[in-house]
């Protein structure tokens, strides 16, 4: 059996080039270069969008514990992209440690299709997500020591709504009670941290224009209501420029490069189970600024990641009339994974089965693919991430599949051969990006927030009905009354992802359901309310075995364990 390498060994075997190198190969003045060691800078100013540069969407049918690799596949197009003559600039989110040390992983790629230093990227990188950790902290204290020293504003300490966060796995910290240790100590009170990604202030970056706009949005950020019901924000406590001065580096996108030296925008972090789960506004319009093509990932499955990009990140950049929207969506697939949602056991996806992968076929891939062409009208081709032990049986039959319904298919290949292995999957893409589509949302603008989330959850999910909780249909009533803006805003649902429904243990493409919204929290700085729905919680817990345990480092600093 041939032996692989690791993604950490591969990566350090690279010859990248010098930041500033890449950086020119794009035009950006060097002024606008601000280096983080050798191989990876912060981009300043603001490039003015004089191309009509092509955005690919990289998305995936419901993740398995078998994996899917969309952002290996994302990689891999991107230097396939540029291999056929194409001028193609990544944007991708920056991991988060709590799955880096938790289970899932970093967020580099993986074999010959990475983005490096990949040491850097997965661990502390460029410090943006201590700085938004800092940033919200910062106001959930300005909140409490408001209602400490005398409380002028009569903010209501049973309903103060800004969460603390750390960038970390910890379930401990789900519910607490602080203030504990007499009144020099605080109030007493219930609360609760999520994690970084999940929250407010990393989705308010990651949509912000710029900083005069982040500023803007961070003032609007509601950490509570007084006695009357009013609410209190960042704003009116006088927190907003502090906030934005701890981000006023962390809102520039980093540059950083493929092992092949295609140059990508790595920007902002938030989840797509429990956030909005795409790049920031500013790191792609940076990329469709000086790339012909610019390749973008939403996380998790079409139905989260994807459903969120289209329906509230296309909102955010579409500007005086004209829409925002991707040229051509790629569906990212494995025929692991397609056997696991057609029914087979995770111990034995490496076997042929052929009728469980036309069962996943037919559910899970087939359903993404309707969704994203019947409810938002573009053009959509399915990447096969391609497994050593996927069978030439396996593969014929997926191409048979989407040939009988004129679904455009590849094989990608980049895991084991870089942008070799993924030049069919960009020349289908190349060419389904002069393909005309005509962009619809799921929802309009002018529905109330409870009927923007019924058709999230009927026209997307396929649910039946949508079950809210008394809380959630209160808070509902009560945001929609507090401001008629808030009425306008996307909503944005938080549930599992490894099932289309809200319940994890639906594989495949559930019918039938009903959808349970239980909570619902207005996130005023990026402008959406977020539903949560089923389960879902925002702060992970660490698995039995957490990857951390298997990681370390040599008194030379080499680091072994992290892939």
């Amino acid at each position: 059996m041939k032996e692989y390498k690791s993604d950490i060994e591969i990566a350090r075997e690279a010859k990248p080039q010098p930041i500033g190198e890449i950086a020119d190969g794009l035009g950006i003045p060097d002024e606008w270069v601000f280096p983080y060691g050798k191989y990876a800078a912060k981009i300043s100013g603001k490039p003015e969008n004089k191309k009509n540069g092509k955005v690919i969407l990289v998305t995936a049918i419901n993740p398995t514990p078998a994996g899917e690799g969309k952002t290996t596949v994302s990689v891999g197009l991107a230097d396939g992209m540029r291999k056929i003559g194409k001028k193609s600039v990544l944007a991708l989110r920056e991991p988060s440690l709590g799955p880096v040390f938790g289970v899932k992983g970093g967020a580099a790629g993986g074999g010959h299709a990475q983005v490096i230093p990949m040491e850097d990227i997965n661990l502390h990188f460029t410090g943006d997500l201590h700085a938004i950790t800092a940033a919200n902290n910062l106001l959930a204290a300005i909140c409490d020591n408001h209602i400490q020293q005398g409380n002028k504003m009569n903010i209501d300490p049973r309903r103060v709504t800004i969460r603390r966060c750390m960038d970390m796995n910890d379930r401990q910290l789900r519910f607490a009670i602080t203030g504990m240790g007499g009144t020099f100590n605080g109030t007493p009170r219930e609360e609760g941290f999520d994690i970084t990604a999940a929250s407010e202030v990393m989705a308010t970056l990651c949509l912000a224009e710029d900083i005069s706009d982040l500023k803007l949005r961070l003032g609007r950020i509601v950490a509570g209501y007084d006695y009357d019901g009013n609410p209190v924000t960042a704003e009116d406590l006088n927190a907003a420029g502090a906030m934005c001065t701890l981000l006023y580096k962390a809102i520039h996108p980093n540059l950083v490069q493929t092992l092949e030296g295609t140059p990508a925008f790595l920007h902002g972090g938030p989840f797509a189970n429990i956030a909005h789960g795409c790049n920031s506004v500013i790191a792609t319009r940076t990329a469709l600024a000086y790339g012909d093509y610019c390749v973008t990932e939403a996380g998790f499955g079409a139905d989260l990641g994807a459903q969120k990009f289209l329906d509230i990140k296309c909102r955010a950049m579409s500007r005086e009339g004209k829409l925002f929207a991707p040229d051509c969506v790629v569906l990212v697939a494995t025929i692991r994974a397609l056997k696991y949602h057609g029914g087979a056991a995770k111990s034995d996806l490496s076997a042929e089965n052929l009728d469980a992968l036309r069962l996943g076929l037919m559910t899970n891939l087939g359903r993404h693919v309707e969704n994203l062409r019947d409810v938002y009208g573009l053009n959509v081709v399915v990447a096969i991430n391609r497994f050593t032990a996927d069978s030439q049986a396996e593969i014929d039959e997926i191409f048979a599949y989407c040939s009988k319904r004129c679904i455009a298919v590849a094989l990608c290949e980049s895991w084991e051969k870089g942008g070799g292995g993924s030049v069919e999957l960009a020349e289908l893409v190349a060419q389904t990006c002069n393909e005309p589509n005509v962009f619809a949302f799921s929802y309009e603008d002018d529905l109330s927030l409870e009927e923007k989330i019924n058709a999230v959850a009927k026209k997307i999910y396929r649910a039946v009905d949508v079950d809210f909780s008394p809380a959630a249909k209160k808070e509902l009533a009560r945001l929609s009354a507090q401001s008629p803006k808030i009425s306008k805003y996307p909503v944005c649902i938080a549930k599992t992802q490894y099932s289309i429904s809200d319940n994890p243990a639906l594989l495949g493409a559930p019918e039938g359901f009903t959808v349970t919204i239980r909570s619902v929290r207005l996130s005023a700085g990026a402008g959406f309310v977020v539903a949560l729905a089923g389960e879902i919680i925002t702060m992970p817990g660490l698995p039995p075995r957490p990857a951390a345990e298997g990681i370390d480092i040599d008194c030379y600093g080499a680091i072994t364990g992290l892939f």
